[in-house]
């Protein structure tokens, strides 16, 4: 590993966010290539953190020699360094995608602005995953959070609006958690969380902690959008330019779910969570619902983003179902399905780009006969459907098949029937849509809407540029090699992530 390589992970972004401003006022061309390249290098810099970290065990970087708890520490281990090649592949080949779809949904003048905060929205995401230290947590959370309203906000429509609504809830959730990192250092004197890890068993029963960790709860709750706190994310993610709703959908719910995980199994103990106070077993019922409501308010969408905004509200319940258990196989389940629910949902939120881009339509019910115009695409989203359904091989059986073990060895079958039942009910919303798209009667038209002369090209074929569609296939690649690869993933990675006790 190059021995800066933590470091480089925040540092290049961060500082090409301003060469790319200055970049972009010279020549606005320079910013995709600019990025794209940027973000490649961050994938590697991720592997190599993440090679170090298989080799040589747990990366603890301290930043200017200072020893924590006095001075800031990068610790990267088996899960941060996991799902920071998570962040990093989605954001570059989501940036790939990005040419031509903000070139069609954005003013020209936004562009450069566009590619500058989106790699600030990219730095923040990776700061939170590879700091070892809660306020640093909290500095990019607000770093990401700041950089995630903007790029919501130059989209169309009510854009703008829904960043207000995601502002005001984002803000809250963030003071929540803020004040959970007040109280903790108000007590113990740290921030750092390995430090934290060592003085907290002893003040499990003080009252200020048992506030701090109820505060953290809520505020990531917020931030995940978990049910019933998930009201800013539908409006938000549905009017996002198509580009930033694939980015955040992605990633931004991801890494929540990888601080809560953290707050509750490295930070405390999981005996606190899961023995001490009955949070796993309220976080599993809270789950459940946010399972219920997503597929049921999936199914009564027409707009096809906000379908895929409330499938997004459920797979988080997955997610958290799978931490809820507190076993081996949930906790790997919950894991496994971070990489999955990431690859899954950047790839339906850029097909939905690449349908917008090309016919202008967003709405299920003007799919009618869309396999004639763009069968590829089409075949695309038939691929990335199953496997949020759940059917193998693709990616989404195997964290599902995990996450119903989970629940089975809790003894939770309500919460097993359950994620068989939402599978059902997302395979429900699914089929209806393919029903549009392959079997809408002789007479109705995706392209009703077209001009008289041109109704004869109704049905040719008409991909979307390669540039969209490169990105798409490889995401469609990844929902097949990750399902048949997934054994070895699980026993090369993600069994080290398992908190000791599960």
């Amino acid at each position: 590993m190059t021995t800066q390589s933590p470091a480089l992970l925040i540092i290049v972004p961060l500082i090409s966010a301003i060469l790319c401003l200055l970049l972009g006022l010279i020549r606005r061309g320079l910013c995709y290539p600019f990025v794209v390249a940027v973000l490649g290098v961050s994938v590697i810099l991720s592997f190599d953190v993440m090679g170090t970290v298989l080799n040589d065990g747990v990366i603890r970087y301290r930043l200017g020699g200072w020893d924590p708890p006095w001075g800031i520490e990068y610790m990267i281990d088996h899960l941060n360094a996991f799902i920071a090649i998570i962040i990093a592949s989605i954001s570059f080949v989501v940036a790939i995608f990005s040419r031509k779809s903000i070139e069609h949904e954005l003013a020209k003048g936004k562009i450069i602005y566009f590619y500058t905060i989106y790699l600030l929205l990219f730095t923040g995401l990776m700061g939170i995953v590879v700091t070892g230290d809660v306020f640093n947590i909290y500095v990019f959370l607000e770093i990401a959070s700041l950089a995630g309203y903007a790029l919501i906000a130059i989209g169309r429509d009510r854009a703008v609006l829904a960043s207000f609504e995601y502002v005001v809830l984002g803000t809250v959730g963030a003071c929540f958690y803020l004040l959970g990192v007040g109280y903790l250092y108000s007590v113990t004197g740290s921030l750092n969380i390995m430090d934290l890890t060592l003085r907290l068993p002893e003040l499990y029963h003080s009252k200020v902690i048992l506030i701090a960790f109820a505060f953290f709860m809520v505020g990531l709750a917020l931030k995940i959008a978990l049910f019933p706190l998930h009201v800013w994310l539908p409006d938000a993610y549905t009017y996002a330019p198509s580009t930033v709703s694939a980015m955040v959908a992605a990633t931004m719910t991801k890494v929540g779910a990888y601080v809560m995980m953290r707050i509750m199994f490295t930070l405390f103990e999981p005996y606190f969570s899961i023995k001490l106070l009955p949070v796993t077993t309220i976080l599993g019922w809270v789950a459940a619902a946010a399972m219920i409501f997503g597929c049921i308010q999936a199914l009564a969408q027409t707009d096809f983003k906000r379908v895929l905004c409330y499938i997004l509200i459920a797979e988080v319940g997955y997610i958290v179902l799978g931490i809820s258990v507190g076993n081996r196989a949930g906790f790997t389940g919950a894991v496994l399905h971070i990489l999955n629910d990431a690859v899954m949902m950047a790839c339906l939120f850029m097909i939905a780009g690449a349908i917008y881009y090309k016919t202008g339509m967003r709405h299920i019910y003007e799919f009618a006969h869309l396999h004639k115009k763009m069968p590829v695409t089409v075949t695309c989203l038939v691929i990335a459907a199953i496997s949020v359904v759940g059917v193998p091989p693709t990616c989404g059986f195997f964290s599902k098949w995990y996450l119903v073990l989970g629940a089975i060895d809790a003894r939770q079958w309500f919460f097993a029937f359950l994620l068989l039942a939402s599978s059902l009910m997302v395979a429900i919303v699914f089929f209806k849509m393919m029903q549009t798209i392959f079997f809408a009667p002789a007479g109705e038209s995706a392209h009703a809407h077209i001009d008289e002369p041109h109704k004869e090209h109704k049905h040719s074929r008409d991909e979307a540029p390669a540039s969209m569609m490169i990105p798409i296939f490889i995401m469609v690649a990844g929902i097949l090699l990750l399902g048949i690869f997934s054994g070895q993933i699980v026993s090369t990675v993600i069994q080290f992530t398992v908190p000791k006790g599960f």
